[in-house]
């Protein structure tokens, strides 16, 4: 003990905490090593505990790793517009033969999609997400970004749309973002948008149908249909159609449809336990918009799990998700009364940046839209009356 006091080694509170005249640095694949600047010597065993470290995981988001003229490593954080030449993961280093987890990580109702992400390397990969210039889907496509993958807006808008690719470059202007014209509402634009993404010969990794409406008065779309039922499910599902040979190709896939608990408080069903058509797109005397947003949910998760047992067994897998119940957006812009009840109730909601989606794990039945001269008709079955489903095929 008196060789460690003499030494300088137990004046420290912690046993990691380095001794005077130490410094800790790392390599370019990521193992620590001790520079003591008094003995002008280094080494790899930390000069407390004997120990052996390396790094763990990727670098934070917006940070990247470059070499100056000497050839020694540097780091760039682009959102604090600084550098250092202290890695920023040194605070997660891990022993060199670490021990097995005991436990899952877990997630909370204070966890962002930045944290989930944390650690994910994205780059080379392809992700879509609609609706994406605010809200949930901007959070989306942003946390992919910031992680390296190439992200496509897909949006109405595209005067927000772009203002959103701004503010992701903004925080890393080397993020790979663009953005795309879909209006969910127009069965033509969604095979104009479909058409201009294959014409760009990319992979597809991730298409996250997120873009939806709520509280919408009653109105028809140019292809005839009530305007809710339209954009919240049936322009996924002919999205989803239209890029399905590119999703295949790109396996492993993923098909993320953003649903809501709400599809609880509904049913598609006439009184005899039929699939009532009238109930999907609705005329105006039988319209509630409430009713009409439920029953539309309720489609995305028969949808997106009638598609993941079709294209599991090519590498494509897709999930309906919840996105909460305390979420501030601006979904519900559309009706004043709407409004009004978000605004008092946003106090005790969460920030678009705690999204953390959970995946439904329900299976409800199949759902099939099929095209026959032009207009869509919709049929649905259960799997346990139901044969063998019929192709989703125009």
């Amino acid at each position: 003990m008196a060789a460690l006091r003499y030494a300088g080694l137990d004046d420290t509170d912690s046993e990691d905490e380095l001794p005077p005249g130490w410094e800790q640095r790392t390599t370019k694949d990521g193992w620590v090593y001790y520079a003591n600047h008094t003995e002008e010597k280094t080494q790899w065993e930390h000069p407390k505990t004997g120990k052996r470290k390396r790094i763990a995981g990727d670098l934070p988001y917006g940070w990247e790793q470059e070499t100056d003229e000497n050839g020694q490593v540097f780091f760039v954080d682009h959102i604090n517009k600084r550098t250092t030449y202290l890695d920023p993961r040194l605070a997660f280093t891990v022993d060199d033969n670490p021990t097995k987890p005991t436990s899952r990580q877990r997630y909370d109702s204070s966890t962002t999609a930045m944290e989930i992400l944390q650690g994910r390397d994205f780059t080379g990969q392809v992700v879509v997400v609609t609706g994406a210039n605010s809200g949930i889907g901007f959070e989306t496509a942003k946390s992919f970004a910031l992680h390296g993958a190439h992200v496509i807006l897909a949006c109405r808008n595209m005067t927000r749309a772009n203002e959103a690719v701004s503010r992701i470059l903004g925080e890393w202007h080397k993020a790979k973002v663009e953005a795309m014209t879909l209006d969910l509402a127009l069965l033509r634009s969604v095979q104009h948008f479909a058409q201009a993404f294959k014409a760009k010969n990319v992979s597809l990794h991730v298409l996250v149908c997120n873009a939806g409406a709520f509280a919408l008065p009653w109105s028809l779309t140019k292809d005839g249909l009530e305007t809710t039922f339209q954009v919240n499910h049936l322009g996924h599902f002919y999205l989803v159609q239209l890029l399905q040979d590119v999703l295949c190709r790109s396996a492993p896939a993923r098909v993320v449809v953003v649903s809501s608990e709400s599809h609880r408080f509904t049913d598609i069903n006439d009184s005899s336990g039929k699939l009532d058509f009238s109930r999907l797109s609705p005329s105006k005397n039988d319209y509630w918009a409430m009713l009409a947003y439920n029953r539309s949910k309720l489609c995305n998760i028969l949808f997106s799990n009638e598609l993941h047992r079709r294209l599991s067994p090519r590498g494509v897998t897709s999930n309906a998700v919840h996105p909460g119940n305390m979420l501030y957006s601006s979904i519900h812009r559309n009706w004043w009364v709407y409004t009004l009840l978000f605004t008092l109730a946003r106090p005790f909601t969460k920030s678009m940046v705690f999204y953390s989606p959970s995946i439904s794990r329900e299976r409800f039945g199949i759902l099939l839209v099929r095209f026959v001269h032009k207009k869509p008709s919709v049929f649905l079955c259960f799997e346990n009356t139901c044969g063998q489903a019929p192709s989703m095929s125009y």
